[in-house]
């Protein structure tokens, strides 16, 4: 039922960028909500924008992320990027019982993706990735409800836990600038 469109990206596909694209158009055009998984929360400047101006704009936007990680650097960038996502309404919650490596994004009950596609430079311009669009099929509220299913199994973030003193602004600020050698 509904419509399902693999797609691919790759190093050979810049300046254009399926994955990216998808990602950017789900986040902007949900209007209820828009739920994430990723075991990589290392996301560039526009991404960050596009999230926080969706939550902003009174959409639901919860990202769950790792607690437990298979690299301490590339947490301690998913760390970095929680302040300015919580401060401007969205929800981040760590997955404690382990490693959580889904990426999908599902939105509105009408779009979801899922595939081999992280949240960082890497995978989004670097890798050869693929994804499976669906659209007005009845797995994207398969996905939905599994996302709100694994939330009891996390703990939300919440904003007084993010890095505020200066030393820590200037970490978080050095980690966002290095991410994409990530």
């Amino acid at each position: 039922d509904g419509f399902v469109q693999p797609f691919c990206d790759g190093p050979a596909n810049n300046p254009n960028n399926p994955a990216e694209d998808v990602y950017t158009h789900l986040i902007n055009k949900a209007r209820d909500y828009v739920y994430i998984t990723t075991p990589y929360l290392v996301i560039d400047r526009k991404m960050t924008e596009d999230l926080c101006r969706t939550a902003r704009s009174g959409v639901d936007v919860k990202i769950i992320v790792p607690h437990i990680y298979d690299k301490w650097y590339v947490y301690m960038v998913n760390v970095a990027n929680y302040g300015p996502l919580i401060a401007n309404g969205v929800h981040v919650y760590e997955y404690m019982p382990g490693f959580i490596h889904s990426k999908t994004v599902v939105c509105d009950d009408e779009c979801a993706v899922c595939g081999t596609i992280n949240m960082d430079y890497r995978s989004l311009f670097l890798h050869f990735e693929c994804g499976v669009l669906l659209q007005k099929n009845s797995q994207v509220a398969v996905l939905r409800d599994d996302v709100r299913a694994t939330l009891p199994q996390c703990r939300e973030i919440q904003v007084t836990e993010c890095r505020t003193s200066l030393p820590g602004t200037v970490l978080d600020s050095v980690l966002r600038l290095l991410s994409p050698l990530m």
